[in-house]
């Protein structure tokens, strides 16, 4: 799929159907997000991939009850390492380019999935404690996105967006 035709189409997908992902598509996916840019190139992220149901169940109830991640046959796990720029970025590598990292390496994720025809949607409503429990990350790791991944059991309509007139602002 083209590019511009990937963002056009991709949708916030909450209904999934029970065909596994293969993992040679799930892999691209993840290279993808491995080629978002990155503070110094330090990558300050990891990615926890969840494919057992119990697990992804587990993911659902610790993101409010939101049982469409449970639904997906795979969900991602985005988290910030803040230890990867403490030294080069000090303070504010720790508390803002980390994030940064992460939620760009899942954007491309989302985009690659959508390219490969899969559906996902980008969950920020969970405990992160919880979920970094649930996945086992390691102290210093900190979820910031949660993205299900599989194939659309729906078809969500066009949301609105707003114009670019009330969007962008130009600056003399």
């Amino acid at each position: 799929m083209h590019f511009f035709e990937v963002i056009r189409r991709r949708r916030s997908v909450r209904a999934f159907l029970k065909k596994p992902v293969a993992a040679d598509t799930l892999r691209t996916i993840l290279e993808a997000a491995n080629a978002a840019p990155s503070a110094g190139n330090l990558q300050s992220y990891e990615i926890y991939v969840v494919t057992t149901d119990l697990t992804r169940v587990a993911l659902a109830h610790a993101a409010d009850d939101q049982f469409f991640v449970a639904g997906a046959p795979a969900a991602l796990v985005f988290c910030t390492h803040a230890a990867r720029v403490a030294e080069q970025y000090a303070e504010r590598g720790e508390q803002l380019y980390t994030v940064q990292d992460a939620t760009i390496a899942c954007a491309f994720a989302m985009l690659a999935a959508a390219a490969l025809g899969l559906a996902s949607v980008w969950v920020g409503a969970f405990r992160p404690g919880e979920v970094r429990r649930i996945v086992g990350a390691p102290p210093g790791i900190e979820p910031v996105a949660i993205l299900p991944i599989g194939y659309a059991a729906e078809e969500p309509i066009s949301p609105g967006r707003r114009p670019l007139d009330d969007l962008v602002h130009r600056v003399p």
